[in-house]
């Protein structure tokens, strides 16, 4: 099962503790201080990787600790650092620290981004050693590494989503123009995660359909919505079987729009689907209708290997350009 929600709990190592020990040589009965520091505690890193469905590993493991630092050694011998711990996360996730409020962005494939820092280590009593104590007896415990939750949310990272009202023939789209197998069945809500294909090269999502209230949370609510923040374009589909077809394209509109107001300045490709169920007079009617809102609407039918082929070439042109 995909997973693009996830909240973890992090914890960067402790710093290993400073030591009170003492030299021992021959002929002397009262050696110098020679304890050393501990070691830093390891941190805690984000690394970026291209696999959109390496959450659902931490559904049963959600809590993540690095290694602690070794303490103090004889002869001023710094203890070993704690082992950092790397948590891969999809290209494009969202990871919010919970307690700072704190936001990191993974964009690209290998970034590493250090989210929590391991404690510092304590102090040996070699450290305290000065002219006016030469036999100090202080040291020092580790610090304590960062720790908190941590909320991880998945943007898909794509060139176009499709958009559009439930049962709008989104997944059929994908499945007729790549080599996706999204779910497809005549009743809302069939898409219930984010699917993608690829055409030419050109990564396209089928995200979940949504509904008048979305951007409150409404249906599928913010799971669909954030999927489309980082696409460079949308493709809309709007179902023929619509009485009112500029009223479906502006539910969805007005949705994107209260959710981040950027999104509907992206570039908009519209579709009427499904116009096999519909005569050629009503299909002109609608496509006019849809042109008052937009100069790029295309009638398009899962089975008419024209129209498909015509969208095809014409997304591709576009890339290209």
């Amino acid at each position: 099962m995909f997973v693009d929600d996830i909240t973890l709990h992090l914890k960067a190592g402790k710093g290993g503790d400073g030591v009170e020990r003492w030299l021992h040589e021959k002929g002397k009965d009262h050696g110098g201080p020679s304890g050393g520091n501990g070691g830093k505690g390891g941190d805690v890193f984000a690394v970026a990787a291209r696999d959109i469905g390496v959450l659902s590993s931490y559904k049963q493991v959600k809590n993540f600790e690095a290694g602690d630092g070794e303490a103090g050694m004889n002869n001023t011998w710094q203890g070993g650092a704690g082992e950092d711990i790397h948590i891969k996360f999809p290209v494009g996730s969202r990871i919010t620290n919970q307690t700072t409020g704190h936001v990191f962005e993974l964009v690209e494939d290998g970034q590493s981004i250090k989210l929590l820092s391991g404690g510092r280590g304590g102090l040996g009593n070699e450290h305290f050693k000065s002219s006016t104590n030469v036999r100090p007896t202080e040291n020092t415990p580790g610090k304590e590494g960062e720790e908190a939750d941590f909320h991880i949310e998945v943007l898909l990272v794509v060139d176009f989503g499709i958009i559009g009202l439930p049962n709008a023939g989104k997944s059929s789209l994908l499945n007729s123009i790549t080599r996706a197998r999204s779910k497809i069945g005549d009743f809302p809500f069939t898409t219930l995660e984010p699917s993608l294909g690829d055409l030419y090269g050109i990564i396209i999502g089928d995200i979940p359909g949504l509904i008048e209230g979305a951007a409150e949370g409404k249906g599928l609510g913010h799971k669909f919505l954030r999927h489309i923040e980082r696409t460079k374009g949308l493709i809309h589909c709007i179902s023929s079987e619509e009485t009112n077809v500029l009223d479906a394209y502006r539910v969805v509109r007005k949705e994107l729009e209260l959710y981040n107001k950027d999104i509907i300045s992206k570039p908009e490709i519209i579709l009427l689907t499904k116009v096999d169920l519909i005569s050629t007079a009503e299909q002109e009617e609608k496509i006019k209708a849809l042109k008052t809102v937009s100069d790029d609407v295309f009638p398009i039918s899962v089975i008419d290997d024209k129209l498909i082929k015509s969208f095809k070439d014409n997304l591709s042109s576009r890339i290209s350009k």
